[in-house]
């Protein structure tokens, strides 16, 4: 009995192997090539060093993410500076702004651009718009697709309630929100696994109405929630999140527990800041059936 035991086991098909990534957001905070000065920059802004890009290589090494949503980005040649060429693969929104969404992608995933959401830019054309999103599909060895936006949405609304008679800057964020739902239900449709990630430059605390308005199309899972944020804490501890995933569709149950993790910076010296970002990676972990 024993021996048929041991052969039956033997003659079984293997269990189907999970392939796990990581998934990560990161606003690397006008990340260009251009010199101090350019017209295209704020007269003030201090333009990064080559000490600066080695250190910013050096923690793109230490997050060691398959998927990089990244935000702020000037061209293909500045990520370069970042994220080795030889390891990913880079993605941009195709538009002219300094500040663009995008993606860096392991190169042993499959990555698959689909078209922009310019409808996210709300004031296209201006010479201040905002920003589009970038929306690809990534598919793992195993086959198993994954569908992702890269978003940048409008400052100035962190946590005020939504309405007729908010502030412009909430109504602008609003209607962006009505716009990723209008993506999601899209996703929730096909049955296609999905993710949203980025600067949300929302807090999206309690019952908070850019959630709701998203929620109501898909259900979403938000490692964040309840949370605060390690990123240039001080005395006074951790600042809420801005920097969000969104996770729907089947990818909710790929998630794994208690993954999300913050890169946080060695270096406290303020000026860090600006020779670094004020965002930090912020990334979780999923096993993809």
């Amino acid at each position: 009995m024993r021996i048929l035991l041991i052969l039956l086991l033997l003659l079984a098909p293997p269990a189907a192997a999970q392939t796990e990534i990581k998934l990560a957001t990161w606003n690397i905070a006008w990340l260009t090539l251009k010199p101090a000065g350019h017209p295209d920059l704020p007269r003030d802004m201090r333009v990064r060093e080559p000490g600066d890009f080695a250190l910013l290589r050096g923690y793109a090494q230490r997050l060691a993410a398959d998927v990089v949503a990244i935000q702020e980005i000037d061209g293909e040649q500045a990520a370069a500076r970042v994220f080795d060429p030889a390891t990913y693969a880079i993605h941009l929104t195709d538009e002219d702004d300094v500040q663009r969404p995008g993606f860096a992608v392991r190169r042993s995933l499959r990555m698959i651009p689909q078209r922009d959401l310019a409808a996210l830019d709300l004031r296209a054309g201006a010479r201040r718009s905002l920003r589009r999103g970038a929306d690809i599909i990534v598919e793992a060895p195993n086959g198993t697709r994954l569908r992702l936006l890269s978003v940048h949405l409008d400052a100035g609304c962190r946590e005020d309630a939504f309405g007729a008679n908010a502030s412009r800057d909430c109504q602008g964020l609003q209607r962006q929100a009505e716009i990723i739902a209008q993506w999601a239900e899209a996703r929730r449709r096909e049955g296609m696994a999905f993710a949203i990630l980025g600067d949300f430059n929302r807090r999206m605390g309690g019952n908070d109405d850019f959630l709701r308005i998203v929620e109501e199309a898909a259900p979403v899972a938000r490692p964040t929630e309840g949370l605060s944020s390690p990123c240039w804490a001080d005395s006074r501890g951790g600042r809420p999140f801005i920097d969000h995933l969104l996770i729907g569709g089947p990818a909710r149950e790929w998630l794994v527990p208690r993954s999300l993790a913050v890169l946080a910076y060695g270096e406290r010296d303020r000026s860090y800041r600006d020779r670094l970002s004020d965002h930090c990676p912020v990334s979780v972990r999923m096993r993809l059936p």
